[in-house]
């Protein structure tokens, strides 16, 4: 019966084998069938020639000096470039034991001595057809990621501008400088840099850790989109009422965060954006709200956020200049700030806008 050459279109078939006259005649077979054979005359020899060539299907003997079928095979298999690429055994042994240890050792299919072409080419042609499949479906897996991805970024995309809208209408609500929030984040990302120069925090502090808190300190007060305006900007002594009210704002913008986790990616940002809606009003001596967190029980990021908080309210519109306000600052270390934070904020003041 001859073998039907539809499917082949010159695949490359590495043949292995230490006797001559058997590569020979497969490399007859393989001609036959339109593929294009590439011939080693050991294991060694193959290791190299399947890592440059790449071929779609590897004919190994088993028994050769040096490195024999089963060597090649398991070094194939460990290899990134060519551990897909299939592998079937030939020998003029047909003992089920050494079929069984090529099976497990990854191997697709084993062909023995002497050679009847057309087995050998049906059963090449099978495992060319399964190897053409397979990357094919492991191109459609990959494209299909990517795609994916893409969505998701945009997703998070889209889901981040809703969140710095609703953060803008909050900061509206609260009377805020137009540019508030924008030296605010700057501010938090220039102080974090600081820090992971610090011997103090560099272990704490990754360039993620730089990137992400920049992003998600503009949420710090996004809670404030559910508290009542005439509260936000009522002036003079607030009522205990009012100021309960005031405080709950740290509760339903971490509420809100919380809602919104999707994908690891994602949940970094918005992990850090919870931390930070939620305790940038704890004081390092436990006097602040809502949960009364005492020093490092509070979230680093929010730390950061809360002291940055404060410099930037004391600097806007000019009301102090940076050195009135690192002395107002300065009495309030050890009692509303880590002592250690602010101590680098000192060092690098002139940095801050």
């Amino acid at each position: 019966m001859e073998y039907e050459r539809k499917g082949t279109r010159g695949e490359k078939v590495l043949i292995v084998d230490d006797i001559e006259t058997n590569r020979l005649v497969l490399e007859e077979i393989i001609k036959d069938m339109g593929c294009s054979p590439i011939l080693a005359e050991s294991g060694e020899e193959a290791l190299e020639l399947a890592q440059s060539k790449l071929p779609e299907l590897i004919l190994s003997d088993i028994s050769m000096p040096g490195m024999d079928g089963y060597e090649l095979c398991r070094r194939l298999k460990k290899l990134k470039d060519t551990n897909q690429i299939p592998i079937v055994f030939i020998s003029a042994f047909d003992d089920p034991m050494d079929i069984v240890e090529g099976f497990l050792l990854g191997g697709e299919d084993y062909i023995t001595k002497p050679f009847i072409p057309e087995v050998v080419q049906a059963r090449v042609g099978v495992h060319l057809h399964l190897h053409e499949v397979k990357s094919e479906l492991i191109e459609m897996n990959r494209r299909l990621q990517i795609s994916v991805s893409e969505q998701l970024k945009q997703m998070e995309l889209e889901k981040k501008n809703i969140l710095y809208a609703l953060a803008n209408i909050a900061m509206q609500n609260s009377d805020y400088e137009s540019d508030y929030m924008e030296r605010m984040k700057r501010n938090c990302g220039i102080l974090a840099q600081g820090m992971q120069l610090s011997p103090l925090f560099e272990a704490k502090i990754s360039d993620t850790f730089v990137d992400t808190i920049e992003l998600a300190a503009p949420l710090c007060d996004i809670g404030n989109i559910g508290v009542p305006g005439d509260v936000l900007k009522k002036r003079g002594e607030l009522t205990e009422e009012d100021e309960a009210t005031l405080h709950s704002h740290t509760d339903i913008g971490a509420r809100l965060l919380s809602d919104l986790y999707v994908n690891s990616d994602y949940n970094e940002f918005i992990s850090t954006a919870i931390d930070i809606a939620h305790y940038h009003h704890e004081n390092w001596d436990g006097s602040g709200f809502p949960d009364k967190l005492k020093e490092d029980k509070i979230p680093l990021a929010a730390q950061i956020v809360s002291i940055m908080d404060r410099y930037t309210t004391l600097t806007e519109k000019n009301a102090h200049s940076r050195e009135e306000a690192l002395a107002i600052m300065k009495e309030e270390s050890g009692v509303k700030f880590n002592p250690d934070i602010y101590g680098i904020c000192c060092k690098i003041a002139r940095q801050f806008n």
